[in-house]
């Protein structure tokens, strides 16, 4: 048996399955990725994966919900095992990365501990969760696994083609309800930990090789709208005006008062998406309706930022005389990392002479959903230029080797 502090993943392998993986749904014109879950790319990929499991010896597992996994050495049924995973679905365009990196990363683990017959006393399985970048309006497969998933979801989820969600699966030769059948009973898993790209600035700005992940953002998003009165915009006054875009523009201008008064460092707010109607140049939009998204790691500062912008957009609704309406569209609770994890993960940090970065996620990710049954971590590699959801996503080869590595130690800490 080899010695278990010396193991290392084999960098070639790694990267030429991120390679190979990323042939698959590349769109040759604008050179992203196009895997969106349960399209034929995505299948592609996942029976792709397949075949890379029953290569490295190992029995191919699906459930329900499509997560694709498998389990080493499959010696402790009665066990609580060790998880690692993450997805290969993408956004439209996406690079090459997210996701991707901590399935092969753990596929690659458990291939070097196979080779190695290194003993473990629980099994570790690996999961690439379905519906990750949420095309359906969720995170499908770590929801699923950790029991939030209800019949109603399931039925009424469509995409924002109008695709209906129990089709695309019924078109991939999987039931929509059986899903719910993939959940996971609480304490059935040790430990789960993500190896993820950062997808910010971060830890390139610091110089750190390694992200050790204590908190994973939660959010709200509302989709809002001012009402004014549309009008000439040559004969109407200013003082007589109900520009309803200036309402938006307001808004925008009081985020950073906001966040300053009643949020804290880890907090962000965006307005991303504007729409005016009737959308003329020479007429006052009578009609301004936006996107409102804000973040935060911290359950009630989150709350407390909510309260504060719907007080600041009444407010300008009444000093504007517009109405104001909003719904919202996404909440998502924040959710710490466990000490279990962490120390796992610091540990197999000393052991490769890496200082890492102790940080939050300001995106969300399959981790926050498992964080619901089991203990939860990850483990963030550098994003170069803080680049993700783009052709131009890229990490060197020396850090996804860093990365790949402490993934390898820390399931090896937690399963031992």
């Amino acid at each position: 048996m080899a010695d278990v502090g010396a193991l290392s993943i084999d960098p070639d392998r790694v990267l030429a399955d991120l390679d190979a993986l990323s042939r698959i749904g590349r769109d040759e014109s604008d050179g992203g990725i196009h895997r969106r879950a349960f399209s034929e790319a995505d299948m592609r990929g996942r029976r792709w994966f397949t075949d890379r499991i029953e290569e490295a010896g190992l029995e191919p597992r699906i459930d329900g919900a499509g997560n694709v996994g498998t389990r080493w050495p499959n010696r402790h049924p009665d066990v609580p095992c060790v998880m690692t995973g993450s997805h290969l679905d993408t956004v439209p365009g996406a690079g090459r990365l997210d996701g991707a990196l901590g399935v092969i990363a753990g596929l690659e683990a458990l291939r070097v501990l196979a080779e190695h017959d290194v003993p473990v006393a629980r099994d570790i399985e690996l999961v690439n969760f379905s519906d990750e970048e949420g095309r359906f309006g969720g995170m499908l497969g770590s929801q699923a696994m950790s029991g939030q998933l209800t019949p109603e979801f399931l039925e009424r989820a469509v995409d924002l083609d109008g695709v209906r969600l129990t089709d695309a699966m019924a078109e991939c030769g999987f039931r929509a309800g059986d899903a719910l059948a993939a959940e996971r009973e609480p304490g059935s898993i040790y430990a789960f930990v993500e190896l993820h790209i950062e997808q910010g600035p971060m830890l390139e700005r610091g110089d750190h090789a390694i992200g050790l992940v204590d908190a994973i953002t939660g959010l709200f998003r509302w989709d809002a709208r001012f009402l004014g009165e549309a009008n000439h915009a040559g004969t109407t006054p200013m003082d007589m005006r109900r520009d309803a875009f200036q309402g938006v523009a307001e808004v925008s201008a009081q985020i950073e008062r906001i966040l300053e008064e009643h949020g804290g460092p880890r907090s962000r707010a965006t307005i991303g998406r504007v729409e005016l109607v009737p959308g003329a140049a020479n007429v006052v939009p009578g009609e301004a309706r936006f996107s409102l998204e804000v973040r935060d790691t911290d359950p009630r500062t989150l709350r407390e930022l909510s309260d504060a912008f719907r007080r600041t957009l009444s407010a300008i609704a009444r000093r504007r005389d517009l109405a104001f309406e909003f719904e919202v569209t996404s909440e998502i609770e924040p959710a710490a990392c466990h000490e279990r994890v962490m120390a796992a993960v610091a540990g197999a940090c000393e052991a490769l002479s890496i200082e890492p970065l102790q940080m939050s996620s300001g995106a969300a990710h399959d981790t926050q959903m498992i964080t619901r049954i089991a203990p939860s971590g990850m483990i963030f590699v550098p994003s170069r230029s803080g680049r993700s959801h783009s052709p131009a996503e890229w990490t060197s080869p020396a850090d996804l080797e860093r990365g790949a590595n402490a993934l390898l130690h820390t399931l090896l800490e937690l399963a031992r």
